[in-house]
C-alpha cells in the first residue's frame, strides 16, 4: 500500500485527501511540458477519482502518458506538504459523481457555490479519471 494510514505521514496523507478541497493534478503534455491542472478529488483508501469536463487537455495527456503528480495540502504559508504520483486513466466503469454519495458530501458547497445540483454537476463533468498510487513523497 503506497499510503498506508498506519504511519505517521500516512496518517496525515489520508486525512489531507479525505479534508482538502482541492490538489493540483499534474500531467504531461506531448512536448513534456508538465501541465498542473486545480481538480476536485475523492479517495476511497486505494484510489483516486478526479472528475472532468470532455475534451479537455488533461485527458489528452492522460491517453497518451499516464504517469501524473497530485500535489496536497499547501500550508498557510505556501509550503507543500505531500505529492502522490501515480498511473491515470479515464475509468468509464466508474460511478457519476452524483452517485458517490462521499464525493458530493465532500463539496456539496462547492458545487452550490458554482449554482449548481449534484446530477447537474455531473453532467458537465462526466469523464472519471482514475488515479493509482505508485509513491508518496510526504513532510
Amino acid at each position: 500500500m503506497v499510503i498506508d494510514p498506519s504511519t505517521e505521514a500516512g496518517a496525515k496523507v489520508t486525512r489531507w485527501l479525505q479534508d482538502d478541497i482541492v490538489a493540483w493534478l499534474v500531467t504531461v503534455a506531448a512536448d513534456g511540458t508538465p501541465v498542473p491542472t486545480p481538480v476536485w478529488f475523492w479517495w476511497d483508501g486505494e484510489t483516486l477519482l478526479v472528475y472532468s469536463q470532455p475534451d479537455k487537455p488533461k485527458l489528452r495527456h492522460i491517453a497518451s502518458n499516464p504517469r501524473v503528480a497530485l500535489a496536497l495540502a499547501f500550508d498557510d504559508v505556501g509550503d507543500l506538504r505531500a505529492v502522490v504520483t501515480g498511473l491515470a486513466a479515464v475509468d468509464d466503469s466508474a460511478p457519476a459523481a452524483f452517485e458517490v454519495p462521499a464525493y458530493i458530501e465532500k463539496y456539496r458547497d462547492e458545487i452550490a457555490r458554482l449554482k449548481s445540483n449534484p446530477e447537474e454537476f455531473s453532467r458537465g463533468y462526466s469523464v472519471p479519471i482514475r488515479i493509482r498510487p505508485t509513491k508518496l513523497r510526504a513532510w
